[in-house]
């Protein structure tokens, strides 16, 4: 067992992270030593265990995955973080890339996929997939070049919304979206603009001139 890298995994859907803790183990090369349904739980589990590794899922209850991989460089522990998002956003993955992360992996990851990863991070690498690999270049050649987030036609019309005052209610109405998609496309503008709410993406983006 001494040769198997220690693993935490931390996902709020049990069916999910009790799959890849499954597909860990069975790969005979990794040792799961916790399994967390919310970040702090995983951060709890971190401090504790001292994993060489922990798969967090980056949308978690009390503590996202990003504010675990704040805690862990914060804190210089020895455990390397990987994300899983459903979410390939080229800024959202280079925000985690900057800020700490050991990898960045897409949430339908095959098995195999995840315990590369694992491997590799424990190892010392950073790792993205391939497809995610040239839009991360993208999103640091367009920052390099204009140090703006790139935001998309949807978080530009929300952005505007807010700008005006209105809720997300009024701007699921106005764009005629539900409020949940309305929710994902704001938390997604906040993440972009480094913010935690409406009146501070609408700060932000007046002084960055994202707003007409």
């Amino acid at each position: 067992m001494g040769s198997r890298v220690r693993v935490v995994v931390a996902d709020d859907h049990p069916i999910y992270r009790e799959g890849i803790a499954r597909g860990l183990t069975l790969s005979g090369q990794v040792e799961v030593v916790g399994e967390a349904a919310d970040g702090r739980q995983a951060l709890e589990l971190i401090r504790s265990e001292k994993p060489e590794v922990a798969v967090v899922d980056l949308r978690m209850p009390h503590l996202d995955g990003l504010a675990v991989v704040h805690a862990v460089v914060r804190d210089e522990l020895p455990t390397r973080v990987i994300l899983l998002s459903a979410i390939g956003d080229s800024a959202v993955v280079f925000k985690a890339v900057q800020e700490g992360a050991a990898g960045y992996l897409p949430k339908d990851a095959r098995r195999a996929e995840i315990v590369d990863a694992v491997l590799k991070a424990a190892k010392g690498l950073t790792v993205i997939p391939e497809a995610l690999t040239s839009m991360l270049a993208g999103e640091i050649r367009m920052r390099a070049e204009h140090d703006q987030p790139v935001l998309t036609e949807r978080e530009r019309q929300v952005l505007s919304a807010f700008a005006r005052g209105l809720s997300i209610p009024d701007t699921a109405a106005e764009l005629m979206l539900g409020a949940s998609t309305v929710k994902t496309h704001a938390q997604r503008l906040y993440e972009k603009l480094e913010v935690s709410d409406r009146a501070a993406a609408v700060a932000v983006a007046m002084r960055r001139g994202l707003l007409e």
